[in-house]
């Protein structure tokens, strides 16, 4: 028998993604007994199990991951197939789903993407903003916006701008506190520490003359929000490791002051993270075009 209802797919794929019935009821608008009805009807009309069911827990079977699979790659080329059919309509329309650090959201992308909604007033704006980097591909993220390196192969990235990180402090701090002439003075210093990829950076990297060496740091406090340690920095509790791009506006007014400035960092990459094998619609597009440019005027 085949399935009889294509949107009862919609419960597999936020069943699955969200681990549990009720978590899927929720997002769908309806009752976890009629969830649960749903995904009954599904397996009864496929004849195999797609969720193994605990009292604690709900897997999915190796039957429903192949379904999910293709279910997600249908939603996809409907999208696509959506987008093709009213794409001669100029004005973007939907809902961007964007993941994105929680300073970096503070410090710039927060007038940006003001800007660009009032451009766009059909578009919504879903917006994650944390350290902790979001599954982009599990988590139905459009676009990710995160520093480093891209490791996962399941997404294509876009450089948004090249940056390195930069020390600095507070005019209170430096009145307390003697600044760093080496990096190794940094040990005898109070280092603000933040989490970065979920894991918490207090490894400093600095060059010279082509000479690299590393410093561990240590400090009285850190922080998985790193806008928490900015605004630490700021008030002269210690010295901060961290993006040009987030304390460039300290640093011209003064609430922050560069140290080590004869020492080089490595390139610290913005990325605009996307997953590969997803349909990308024009909205999407639009707004990582449309920061790209912000950037580059940074």
């Amino acid at each position: 028998m085949k399935i009889e209802n294509l949107s009862d797919l919609h419960v597999l794929v936020q069943t699955a993604r969200c681990g549990s019935l009720s978590g899927a009821a929720s997002v769908l608008g309806m009752t976890p007994a009629a969830a649960s009805a749903t995904l009954k009807r599904l397996e009864t009309q496929l004849g195999t199990r797609l969720f193994e069911r605990s009292t604690r827990a709900l897997r999915i079977t190796a039957q429903g991951q192949i379904l999910l699979d293709y279910a997600q790659r249908a939603f996809d080329l409907l999208d696509e197939g959506e987008s093709q059919v009213s794409e001669a309509r100029t004005a973007l329309v939907g809902t961007i789903r964007v993941a994105a650090p929680s300073d970096l959201t503070r410090t710039t992308l927060l007038p940006w993407l003001d800007e660009f909604l009032a451009l766009h007033p059909g578009v919504q704006l879903a917006l994650n903003v944390g350290d902790r980097p979001l599954d982009v591909v599990r988590d139905e993220v459009d676009v990710a916006i995160r520093y480093g390196t891209l490791t996962d192969s399941r997404l294509v990235a876009r450089v948004l701008a090249q940056s390195r990180p930069i020390l600095c402090a507070a005019p209170s701090y430096l009145a307390r506190h003697p600044a760093p002439q080496t990096p190794q003075d940094l040990t005898h210093h109070n280092c603000l520490l933040f989490e970065r990829s979920s894991r918490l950076h207090k490894t400093w990297r600095f060059g010279q003359n082509g000479k690299w060496k590393e410093v561990r740091v240590k400090g009285d406090r850190s922080a998985d929000d790193a806008s928490l340690a900015r605004m630490w920095a700021i008030a002269g509790a210690g010295i901060i490791f961290k993006s040009l791009i987030d304390v460039r506006q300290e640093l011209e007014d003064g609430s922050l002051v560069a140290l080590l400035t004869d020492w080089e960092t490595e390139a610290y990459p913005l990325h605009a993270l996307l997953p590969s094998g997803r349909f990308i619609p024009n909205r999407v597009r639009a707004l990582v075009e449309f920061l790209a440019g912000k950037f580059a005027k940074l």
